[in-house]
Formats: C-alpha cells, structure tokens, sequence
C-alpha cells in the first residue's frame, strides 16, 4: 500500500522526522526476535517515516494529518517490547513518543509524567522529591518508557507485592488521544483505564500517565543457591507469601541457567537452582530460618543500587535474552501456574520436559493470590514441536501467553476484549491504529482456538464467565 508521505510531512513542517532508511528500519523494530517464529513472521516489517512529537499539540496534529490521508500510525515507547507490539505491519508512521520525557509533578504517593519519561529517570526524580518509587517495572527499567510498559506490557519487578498492570490501582490515570477527523484527548480513570492499558496503542495513542507510588527502599539482590528446583520453588512460594518482608523480586531459575548462560555471575554448584530476591535490609534476618528449612545458602548480596548488572537484569524477560547473547537458538515461553497447585504443576512439567525447557519462575500476586508466571526457556528445534510444548503445558492446565504470536488476543487475552473494541470503534473508527494487532476487528468472528483458558487479566476472565 501506498501512502502519501511527501503530503504529511509538508503539511507538518514543524514536526521532527525522521527518514534515513536504517535509522527507519531500526525504529520499526523491537526485541520480537525471541521468536523464531516471529522472526520469520514480522522481520520485514518498517514503517515509511518516523515522527517524533515533543508536544501533547504535536501529536493531535499529526493524527488529524494521518487520518485525513489514511496513514497508519504505529506507536513506540524505547521498543523493549518482546513480540512485536511496536512494529508497523502495514508501513506508514512509527510515532516515536521517547521526546516527551517530562516528569511533570511528583507528590506523596503519586507521580505523573508524559509518555516518553524512562521509568528508571521517574523513579531517581521520586526517590529524592518525594522518597517514593514506582511500585514495579519491567527488566528493562534502564530503558524502558513509562508509557510502552503500560501500552504493552502486565508484569514485573514488584509483582510479588503488587500484582500485574490491570489490578486496580495500579494505573491511576491515563490521558489519551484519539485518531479521529478531529481528534479528542480523554483523561481515563477508573474501570476506563483498561481501554488503553495493554492495548499496544491500538485504541489512542498514550500521552500522559499517573501512577502510584511504594515508599522507596535501598534494596538488596540476594543470590540464593538450593540443591534443587523444587527446593528453591518451595523457598520462593513462602518467601513471595511473607506478606510481613518488603521485597520486589522473587525469581527461581533451574540449572543450568544461570551456570550456562549468565556471564559474571557468582560461582555455583552445576546442579544447583538459584534464587534471585529484591529485598529491604532491615527484613534479612527473616529469611534466614527459611533458608535453612529448604536446604538453602546465601552466595552474594549487594545493594542494587551497587550492583555492575543489577539483579532483575538477570529475570524476568532478561533471563531470555542473557540466554540468547550464548546461544542464539534459545527462546522462550509465558506461562501461568496457577494457585493453588502451582508448585504441583511445576513439578510436572520439570519432569515432563527436563533440559530441554529449563525452568524459569517469576512470583507473582495475581487477583490477590500467591502463584508462578513461568518464562521458561525452550531450546528450540521446530515450530511444531515447540507448539506441542505449548499444548502439552494448557492440557495439564498451565496456560500460555503466547510470546510466539503478535496480536492481543493470542498474546495474554485469549479471547475478545469487548471494552477495547468498542472504544476501539469509536476513538480509530478507520483501524489505523496498530493495525493487524486486533484480532476482534481484522475477524469479527474469531474465537479462541481451545475456549476455556484462564485468561492473564481478571476482567477478561469475568466477562467470559
């Protein structure tokens, strides 16, 4: 498809663009080759500019412009996302929001900033104005923008104690612009978040964002060694359950992960499994009696804020992509185990699989309860084996986010967001928003493959009861 380029950007002068092929190319992409399977999907995928807005204004304009031409606009945060939620299928604009950096006030318990604020700079601005944080953040927080962790992601350090993106009052407020004729800029809040949180901007393009805050800690990494998974499965299950310990990251990783795959990592026992925890200092002495039950030991520990390579760069999505800087042939699963059978499960799926899925847990709460998001390592021979892995994890009742797939519904939904398509319909009625990441508006009609999952956001799981 051909789209008027020339014509946009003559009608927007004064916007900053970017053109040079490569620098194009490079911007269009994100970290989608994880997958094999999205690596042969999605690596020709580019948009045919770049615009990079530095105001609120700038952005309306340029949807006003793209809408009029029927230009699709594709946006992007630092593009740390895993499975393609930034890059443009059908060309057109990449809307590279990184300019509108601004923490625009910070008070007790709150911080709002624009889009394009790195979550690691919001949290230096809070800890010395306020002695806040954020309540957590992706494994890419030296990078990561505020607003592509809320358009595309749902997890990470911090879930232990707070849950994923969409439990209530983890979002306090969203401002939001709409690609219409005349385009609007909504403030959502409340039930409303949740037509723009996940949604890969496909429903509005995300300007500003309010979020709470934890009072901030001077977090120590721990790096815990157990004779084996399960020993350090148990250890993690009663640690994240420890409502009494500040912590922010409970992460179990089996052998030999960390033996083969992380470089400058403390000396470990080939067969041991390792724990690696985020906790504040005056709660250690609480875990050493629960160290001792699951047959654990104490390797390292440092102040994160000291650490070379802090410890949730070693979790979460991180572990994939250590993995990968050894051996390109790696990838990776998204799984829930789900309460309260999970260390069961796990145990399961240890036995079912052994090396060649090398378990990796990440503790979370979910609708309140303590459970396991698996992001386990897959070493990868053919597509329809590792589709086989995934069907093998559902049937025994492990549920997989699918980071081999590209679109909301196949990637953590499972089914129709109702909500998000009908305002969908009324804020981008031409579906020029990230087009081809909706199922529900490509096919009306679609309708999960195997109904009856559990689904990653509560709201979707009651509206589908």
């Amino acid at each position: 498809m051909t789209h008027d380029i020339t014509g946009l950007m003559a009608a927007l002068p004064g916007l900053d663009w970017i053109t040079d092929p490569a620098l194009v190319r490079q911007k269009s992409r994100d970290f989608f080759w994880y997958s094999p399977v999205l690596k042969r999907q999605l690596n020709g995928a580019r948009a045919d500019v770049v615009a990079v807005p530095r105001s609120e204004e700038e952005v309306v304009r340029l949807l006003a412009e793209c809408h009029a031409r029927r230009i699709p606009v594709t946006t992007r945060g630092a593009g740390t996302g895993n499975y393609g939620q930034a890059m443009p299928l059908l060309g057109g604009v990449v809307l590279d929001m990184s300019a509108m950096d601004a923490v625009l006030w910070a008070k007790p318990g709150l911080v709002r900033a624009q889009a394009g604020a790195k979550i690691i700079d919001m949290d230096r601005h809070t800890r010395a104005a306020v002695g806040g944080e954020l309540r957590f953040h992706p494994s890419t927080k030296r990078t990561a923008t505020i607003g592509g962790f809320i358009g595309g992601g749902s997890s990470g350090i911090g879930s232990c104690t707070w849950g994923i993106l969409r439990e209530p009052g983890n979002v306090l407020g969203l401002r939001v612009v709409t690609m219409e004729e005349t385009p609007r800029v909504l403030e959502l809040r409340g039930a409303e978040l949740d037509l723009a949180n996940h949604a890969y901007g496909t429903t509005g393009i995300i300007t500003e964002v309010e979020m709470p805050l934890a009072p901030s800690e001077d977090w120590l990494d721990l790096t815990l060694a157990f004779p084996s998974l399960m020993d350090a499965a148990r250890f993690g299950d009663a640690l994240a359950s420890m409502d009494g310990v500040v912590k922010k990251l409970v992460c179990v990783l089996a052998a030999p992960i960390a033996q083969q795959y992380f470089k400058g990592f403390p000396a470990l026992g080939e067969t041991e499994a390792v724990v690696l925890a985020m906790v504040a200092p005056p709660y250690l002495d609480a875990l050493v009696p629960l160290l001792a039950r699951h047959w654990g030991r104490e390797v390292a520990r440092i102040r994160t804020e000291d650490a070379p390579v802090p410890a949730y760069e070693f979790t979460w999505n991180h572990t994939t992509l250590q993995a990968l800087k050894v051996d390109r042939s790696i990838t990776y699963l998204q799984t829930l185990f789900p309460a309260p059978d999970h260390l069961a499960l796990i145990a399961r799926m240890e036995r079912e699989f052994g090396d060649e899925v090398p378990i990796h847990l990440e503790y979370v709460r979910l609708g309140g309860r303590v459970c396991c998001f698996g992001l386990q390592l897959v070493r990868f021979t053919t597509e329809e084996r590792l589709n086989e892995i995934i069907r093998i994890h559902e049937d025994a009742g492990a549920p997989i986010f699918n980071p081999h797939a590209f679109t909301l519904e196949e990637g953590g939904m499972k089914q129709v967001d109702a909500a998000q398509l009908a305002f969908k319909r009324q804020a981008d009625p031409l579906g020029l928003l990230n087009p081809g990441k909706m199922l529900a508006w490509d096919d009306p009609d679609w309708t999960p493959d195997r109904p009856g999952k559990v689904y990653l956001f509560p709201a979707a799981e009651d509206e589908a009861d």
